[in-house]
Protein backbone atom coordinates (compact mmCIF):
# COMPACT_ATOMS: atom_id res chain seq x y z
CA UNK A 1 0.00 0.00 0.00
CA UNK A 2 1.34 3.41 -1.06
CA UNK A 3 0.04 6.58 0.56
CA UNK A 4 -0.13 10.02 -1.10
CA UNK A 5 -0.98 13.09 0.94
CA UNK A 6 -2.18 16.02 -1.14
CA UNK A 7 -3.37 13.39 -3.61
CA UNK A 8 -6.16 15.56 -5.03
CA UNK A 9 -3.77 18.42 -5.66
CA UNK A 10 -1.56 19.31 -8.60
CA UNK A 11 1.56 17.20 -8.08
CA UNK A 12 -0.16 14.50 -6.03
CA UNK A 13 -2.72 13.75 -8.73
CA UNK A 14 -0.01 13.47 -11.37
CA UNK A 15 1.81 11.00 -9.13
CA UNK A 16 -1.45 9.09 -8.70
CA UNK A 17 -1.84 8.80 -12.48
CA UNK A 18 1.76 7.64 -12.91
CA UNK A 19 1.39 4.97 -10.21
CA UNK A 20 -1.83 3.73 -11.82
CA UNK A 21 -0.05 3.56 -15.18
CA UNK A 22 2.70 1.49 -13.56
CA UNK A 23 0.13 -0.98 -12.18
CA UNK A 24 -0.20 0.34 -8.61
CA UNK A 25 -3.83 0.41 -7.45
CA UNK A 26 -3.57 -0.18 -3.67
CA UNK A 27 -3.21 3.53 -3.08
CA UNK A 28 -4.48 5.56 -0.15
CA UNK A 29 -5.30 9.16 -1.04
CA UNK A 30 -5.13 11.78 1.70
CA UNK A 31 -6.44 15.32 1.25
CA UNK A 32 -9.14 17.80 2.17
CA UNK A 33 -11.77 16.27 -0.08
CA UNK A 34 -14.32 18.98 0.74
CA UNK A 35 -12.75 21.07 -2.06
CA UNK A 36 -15.03 19.88 -4.85
CA UNK A 37 -13.11 21.66 -7.59
CA UNK A 38 -10.32 19.10 -7.18
CA UNK A 39 -12.54 16.03 -7.76
CA UNK A 40 -11.53 15.90 -11.43
CA UNK A 41 -7.92 15.21 -10.38
CA UNK A 42 -8.74 11.77 -8.98
CA UNK A 43 -11.97 10.97 -10.82
CA UNK A 44 -11.67 7.63 -12.62
CA UNK A 45 -8.35 6.78 -10.96
CA UNK A 46 -7.76 3.49 -9.15
CA UNK A 47 -7.22 3.63 -5.39
CA UNK A 48 -8.26 1.74 -2.27
CA UNK A 49 -9.25 4.52 0.14
CA UNK A 50 -9.83 8.25 0.59
CA UNK A 51 -8.74 9.60 3.99
CA UNK A 52 -9.41 13.12 5.23
CA UNK A 53 -6.15 14.82 6.15
CA UNK A 54 -7.37 15.44 9.73
CA UNK A 55 -7.91 11.70 10.21
CA UNK A 56 -4.70 10.55 8.57
CA UNK A 57 -2.20 10.28 11.45
CA UNK A 58 -4.41 8.06 13.66
CA UNK A 59 -5.37 6.06 10.57
CA UNK A 60 -1.70 5.54 9.68
CA UNK A 61 -0.89 4.38 13.20
CA UNK A 62 -3.67 1.82 13.00
CA UNK A 63 -2.70 0.62 9.52
CA UNK A 64 1.09 1.03 9.61
CA UNK A 65 1.76 -2.66 8.88
CA UNK A 66 0.17 -2.27 5.46
CA UNK A 67 2.05 0.92 4.54
CA UNK A 68 4.90 0.37 2.09
CA UNK A 69 5.71 4.02 1.29
CA UNK A 70 4.44 7.54 2.03
CA UNK A 71 4.59 10.47 -0.39
CA UNK A 72 3.83 13.53 1.72
CA UNK A 73 2.87 16.25 -0.77
CA UNK A 74 0.01 17.92 1.08
CA UNK A 75 0.74 21.52 2.14
CA UNK A 76 -0.49 25.09 2.09
CA UNK A 77 1.36 26.49 -0.92
CA UNK A 78 0.02 30.05 -1.11
CA UNK A 79 3.05 32.35 -1.17
CA UNK A 80 0.77 35.37 -0.64
CA UNK A 81 -0.54 34.03 2.67
CA UNK A 82 1.19 35.76 5.58
CA UNK A 83 -0.53 34.14 8.57
CA UNK A 84 2.32 32.15 10.09
CA UNK A 85 -0.12 30.10 12.20
CA UNK A 86 -1.60 28.60 9.03
CA UNK A 87 1.81 27.39 7.88
CA UNK A 88 2.78 26.19 11.36
CA UNK A 89 -0.31 24.00 11.44
CA UNK A 90 -0.48 22.65 7.89
CA UNK A 91 3.16 22.65 6.76
CA UNK A 92 5.38 22.40 9.82
CA UNK A 93 3.54 20.58 12.60
CA UNK A 94 1.54 18.30 10.30
CA UNK A 95 4.75 17.30 8.51
CA UNK A 96 6.43 16.59 11.85
CA UNK A 97 3.58 14.25 12.74
CA UNK A 98 3.92 12.43 9.40
CA UNK A 99 7.69 12.14 9.86
CA UNK A 100 7.46 10.90 13.45
CA UNK A 101 4.89 8.25 12.55
CA UNK A 102 6.96 7.03 9.59
CA UNK A 103 10.08 7.00 11.78
CA UNK A 104 8.34 5.07 14.55
CA UNK A 105 7.16 2.31 12.20
CA UNK A 106 10.02 2.30 9.70
CA UNK A 107 7.96 3.53 6.74
CA UNK A 108 9.94 5.12 3.84
CA UNK A 109 9.01 8.75 3.23
CA UNK A 110 9.38 11.27 0.41
CA UNK A 111 8.19 14.75 1.29
CA UNK A 112 7.79 18.04 -0.59
CA UNK A 113 10.13 20.88 0.23
CA UNK A 114 10.48 23.94 -2.03
CA UNK A 115 12.90 26.20 -3.85
CA UNK A 116 11.18 29.01 -1.92
CA UNK A 117 13.54 28.02 0.90
CA UNK A 118 16.42 29.64 -1.04
CA UNK A 119 14.99 33.16 -0.73
CA UNK A 120 16.81 35.64 -2.95
CA UNK A 121 19.56 33.11 -3.59
CA UNK A 122 22.25 34.86 -1.55
CA UNK A 123 23.81 31.49 -0.72
CA UNK A 124 23.25 29.96 -4.15
CA UNK A 125 21.07 26.98 -4.97
CA UNK A 126 23.03 24.02 -3.65
CA UNK A 127 21.07 21.30 -1.84
CA UNK A 128 23.99 20.72 0.52
CA UNK A 129 22.66 20.08 4.02
CA UNK A 130 25.28 22.43 5.45
CA UNK A 131 23.69 25.61 4.05
CA UNK A 132 20.07 24.83 4.97
CA UNK A 133 20.23 26.36 8.48
CA UNK A 134 21.55 29.63 6.96
CA UNK A 135 18.93 30.09 4.24
CA UNK A 136 16.67 33.16 4.36
CA UNK A 137 13.30 32.55 2.66
CA UNK A 138 11.35 35.59 1.48
CA UNK A 139 7.90 34.64 2.78
CA UNK A 140 6.16 32.55 5.48
CA UNK A 141 5.55 29.69 3.01
CA UNK A 142 9.28 29.38 2.28
CA UNK A 143 10.05 29.72 5.99
CA UNK A 144 7.68 26.88 6.86
CA UNK A 145 9.35 24.60 4.32
CA UNK A 146 12.85 25.53 5.46
CA UNK A 147 11.90 25.19 9.13
CA UNK A 148 10.81 21.64 8.45
CA UNK A 149 13.99 20.86 6.49
CA UNK A 150 16.06 22.19 9.41
CA UNK A 151 14.04 20.14 11.89
CA UNK A 152 14.47 16.99 9.76
CA UNK A 153 18.25 17.37 9.75
CA UNK A 154 18.26 17.52 13.55
CA UNK A 155 16.38 14.24 13.99
CA UNK A 156 18.13 11.16 15.32
CA UNK A 157 15.13 8.90 14.68
CA UNK A 158 14.30 8.77 10.98
CA UNK A 159 12.18 6.72 8.57
CA UNK A 160 13.97 3.70 7.08
CA UNK A 161 14.53 5.88 4.02
CA UNK A 162 13.64 9.52 3.45
CA UNK A 163 14.03 12.19 0.80
CA UNK A 164 12.99 15.84 0.90
CA UNK A 165 12.48 17.25 -2.58
CA UNK A 166 12.99 20.97 -3.15
CA UNK A 167 10.52 21.59 -5.96
CA UNK A 168 11.46 24.49 -8.22
CA UNK A 169 8.86 26.13 -10.53
CA UNK A 170 6.57 23.24 -11.41
CA UNK A 171 4.03 23.47 -14.25
CA UNK A 172 1.76 20.99 -16.00
CA UNK A 173 -1.64 19.28 -15.99
CA UNK A 174 -4.12 19.37 -13.07
CA UNK A 175 -3.24 22.80 -11.69
CA UNK A 176 -6.47 24.52 -12.74
CA UNK A 177 -7.73 24.69 -9.13
CA UNK A 178 -4.71 26.62 -7.81
CA UNK A 179 -5.96 30.10 -8.76
CA UNK A 180 -3.28 32.76 -8.39
CA UNK A 181 -0.72 30.08 -7.45
CA UNK A 182 -1.04 28.20 -10.76
CA UNK A 183 1.98 28.30 -13.07
CA UNK A 184 2.72 31.14 -15.46
CA UNK A 185 2.13 28.71 -18.35
CA UNK A 186 -1.42 28.12 -17.15
CA UNK A 187 -2.11 31.84 -16.70
CA UNK A 188 -0.49 32.67 -20.02
CA UNK A 189 -2.65 30.16 -21.88
CA UNK A 190 -5.79 31.50 -20.21
CA UNK A 191 -4.92 35.15 -20.89
CA UNK A 192 -3.88 34.54 -24.48
CA UNK A 193 -7.04 32.53 -25.15
CA UNK A 194 -9.24 35.31 -23.77
CA UNK A 195 -7.43 38.46 -24.97
CA UNK A 196 -4.88 37.45 -27.61
CA UNK A 197 -2.05 38.90 -25.54
CA UNK A 198 -0.11 38.33 -22.32
CA UNK A 199 0.56 40.74 -19.46
CA UNK A 200 3.89 40.10 -17.74
CA UNK A 201 5.53 41.56 -14.66
CA UNK A 202 8.16 44.12 -15.55
CA UNK A 203 11.50 44.04 -13.80
CA UNK A 204 12.02 46.31 -10.81
CA UNK A 205 15.75 45.61 -10.72
CA UNK A 206 18.06 47.38 -13.21
CA UNK A 207 20.21 44.28 -13.75
CA UNK A 208 17.23 42.42 -15.25
CA UNK A 209 15.40 43.56 -18.39
CA UNK A 210 11.62 43.24 -18.48
CA UNK A 211 10.66 39.60 -18.91
CA UNK A 212 14.20 38.38 -18.37
CA UNK A 213 13.70 37.33 -14.78
CA UNK A 214 15.00 33.75 -14.65
CA UNK A 215 13.55 30.65 -13.04
CA UNK A 216 14.23 26.94 -13.13
CA UNK A 217 10.95 25.65 -14.60
CA UNK A 218 10.32 21.91 -14.29
CA UNK A 219 7.52 19.94 -15.95
CA UNK A 220 5.37 18.05 -13.44
CA UNK A 221 5.92 14.73 -15.22
CA UNK A 222 9.65 15.06 -14.54
CA UNK A 223 8.90 15.79 -10.87
CA UNK A 224 6.78 12.65 -10.74
CA UNK A 225 9.50 10.63 -12.46
CA UNK A 226 11.98 11.72 -9.77
CA UNK A 227 9.55 10.67 -7.03
CA UNK A 228 9.00 7.34 -8.76
CA UNK A 229 12.78 6.90 -8.91
CA UNK A 230 12.99 7.22 -5.12
CA UNK A 231 10.22 4.68 -4.67
CA UNK A 232 12.61 2.11 -6.16
CA UNK A 233 15.99 3.60 -5.21
CA UNK A 234 16.32 4.00 -1.44
CA UNK A 235 20.07 4.04 -0.99
CA UNK A 236 20.84 7.64 -0.01
CA UNK A 237 18.49 9.60 2.23
CA UNK A 238 18.69 13.38 2.10
CA UNK A 239 17.32 16.63 0.73
CA UNK A 240 17.45 16.93 -3.06
CA UNK A 241 16.86 19.75 -5.52
CA UNK A 242 14.08 18.96 -7.97
CA UNK A 243 14.56 21.24 -10.94
CA UNK A 244 16.17 21.00 -14.37
CA UNK A 245 19.46 22.74 -13.59
CA UNK A 246 18.74 25.28 -16.35
CA UNK A 247 17.29 28.74 -15.68
CA UNK A 248 15.09 30.13 -18.45
CA UNK A 249 13.37 33.52 -18.71
CA UNK A 250 9.68 34.27 -18.28
CA UNK A 251 9.86 35.79 -21.75
CA UNK A 252 10.95 32.42 -23.16
CA UNK A 253 8.12 30.71 -21.28
CA UNK A 254 5.47 33.06 -22.64
CA UNK A 255 6.92 32.94 -26.16
CA UNK A 256 6.82 29.13 -26.09
CA UNK A 257 3.20 29.29 -24.94
CA UNK A 258 2.27 31.54 -27.87
CA UNK A 259 4.15 29.19 -30.21
CA UNK A 260 2.34 26.12 -28.88
CA UNK A 261 -0.96 27.93 -29.46
CA UNK A 262 0.06 29.00 -32.99
CA UNK A 263 -0.50 32.67 -32.10
CA UNK A 264 1.87 35.58 -32.78
CA UNK A 265 3.30 36.91 -29.47
CA UNK A 266 1.76 40.13 -28.12
CA UNK A 267 3.21 41.02 -24.71
CA UNK A 268 2.45 43.92 -22.35
CA UNK A 269 4.49 44.62 -19.22
CA UNK A 270 2.82 45.67 -15.96
CA UNK A 271 4.11 46.48 -12.47
CA UNK A 272 4.65 43.56 -10.12
CA UNK A 273 1.94 43.73 -7.39
CA UNK A 274 3.15 45.49 -4.27
CA UNK A 275 2.19 42.60 -1.96
CA UNK A 276 4.79 40.33 -3.59
CA UNK A 277 7.25 42.81 -5.14
CA UNK A 278 9.87 42.74 -2.36
CA UNK A 279 9.54 38.97 -2.03
CA UNK A 280 9.91 38.16 -5.71
CA UNK A 281 12.68 35.80 -6.81
CA UNK A 282 14.53 37.12 -9.88
CA UNK A 283 16.71 34.05 -10.38
CA UNK A 284 16.55 30.38 -9.43
CA UNK A 285 18.58 27.52 -10.83
CA UNK A 286 18.84 24.15 -9.15
CA UNK A 287 22.20 22.49 -8.68
CA UNK A 288 21.38 18.93 -9.72
CA UNK A 289 24.67 17.19 -8.95
CA UNK A 290 23.38 15.37 -5.86
CA UNK A 291 20.35 13.87 -7.59
CA UNK A 292 22.45 12.73 -10.54
CA UNK A 293 25.00 11.21 -8.15
CA UNK A 294 22.15 9.30 -6.49
CA UNK A 295 21.58 7.57 -9.83
CA UNK A 296 18.86 9.61 -11.52
CA UNK A 297 19.93 9.82 -15.16
CA UNK A 298 16.68 10.52 -17.04
CA UNK A 299 16.32 13.51 -19.35
CA UNK A 300 14.69 16.60 -17.81
CA UNK A 301 12.52 18.58 -20.22
CA UNK A 302 13.45 22.17 -21.06
CA UNK A 303 10.64 24.73 -21.46
CA UNK A 304 10.20 24.23 -25.19
CA UNK A 305 9.48 20.53 -24.64
CA UNK A 306 7.33 20.79 -21.54
CA UNK A 307 5.23 23.75 -22.67
CA UNK A 308 4.61 22.16 -26.05
CA UNK A 309 3.24 19.00 -24.44
CA UNK A 310 1.27 20.80 -21.72
CA UNK A 311 -0.42 23.22 -24.10
CA UNK A 312 -0.83 20.82 -27.01
CA UNK A 313 -1.96 17.69 -25.20
CA UNK A 314 -3.83 19.18 -22.21
CA UNK A 315 -4.76 22.87 -22.23
CA UNK A 316 -5.81 23.07 -25.89
CA UNK A 317 -8.05 20.03 -25.43
CA UNK A 318 -9.87 21.59 -22.46
CA UNK A 319 -10.84 24.78 -24.31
Amino acid sequence: MIIITGAAGFIGSNLLERLNNEGFTDLVLVDDFSQKQKEFNYLGKKYSALINRDDFIPWLRENQRLAEFVFHLGARTDTTEFDVKVFDKLNLNYSKAVWNTCAEFGIPLVYASSAATYGAGELGYSDSHEIIPRLKPLNPYGESKNNFDKWVLEQKKTPSFWAGLKFFNVYGPNEYHKGRMASVVFHAFKQISETGKMKMFRSHKPEYKDGEQLRDFIYVKDVVDIMYFFLHNRKKSGIYNTGTGKAETFLELVTETFRAMNIKPVIEFIDTPLDIRDKYQYFTQAEMTKLRAAGYISHLRVLAEGVSEYVGEYLNKKK
